[in-house]
């Protein structure tokens, strides 16, 4: 990922941990080797991903794995994960943009998805986003890779409510096939199509 979230404090007296979100562009590690190459399309909002992948900063290659999987075997594709959100932008508007400009989101349930704060309040904000807007029902979907997955019984109840993915399962290749719908596809993208030309009228 290439804005950081902010600065993640300890526990509080409740035993939460607050987050504290800062105008920042990088993350503390923005020199790591694995930094992938930023899609600088996403940028003008030209492009409505089928999906994007939200994912624990450790966990970045493997998000590009579980993308490359989608769109390769899949077909399902263009994807991007959150990592390749153009920099240059506050952290909660690549948030936005990545969750407003795609069909679906992809919660990527490794073990390190629950030490990282931040990943708690991306699945929070898309769960709300999808109960508030009609039309992102149901686009909200946990994926558990083959490799270190995080246990259904560690997961976060409101995620527990949502079938995940798993891509261990035998029945994985007929779920995503159930799941990617072009139908449904086609349904958010016209949503989205008519909001950009709103904006753009309202621009004259």
């Amino acid at each position: 990922m290439n804005a950081t979230a902010g600065n993640v404090r300890g526990d509080t007296a409740n035993g939460e941990k607050q987050i504290i979100l800062e105008d920042s562009n990088h993350w503390p590690s923005e020199d790591k080797s694995t930094s992938t190459k930023k899609v600088s399309e996403a940028e003008d909002g030209d492009i409505f991903y089928k999906f994007v992948i939200l994912h624990a900063e450790t966990d970045e290659s493997e998000a590009i794995r579980v993308k490359n999987l989608l769109q390769d075997k899949f077909n399902i594709k263009p994807g991007i994960i959150f990592a390749e959100m153009p920099a240059g932008q506050q952290v909660l508007k690549n948030l936005d943009n990545a969750v407003n400009g795609s069909a679906w989101t992809i919660l990527l349930l490794t073990e390190n998805f629950l030490r990282e704060a931040w990943c708690e309040f991306q699945s929070h904000a898309t769960l709300i986003n999808s109960i508030h807007m009609h039309h992102k029902y149901n686009s909200v979907i946990p994926v558990r890779p083959k490799d270190n997955y995080l246990p259904r019984e560690k997961t976060p109840f409101a995620l527990r409510l949502i079938n995940a993915l798993e891509e261990g399962n035998p029945e994985f290749s007929k779920q995503v096939t159930k799941t990617f719908r072009e139908d449904l596809y086609k349904k958010q993208y016209e949503v989205w199509e008519a909001e950009k030309e709103s904006l753009e009228h309202e621009r004259l």
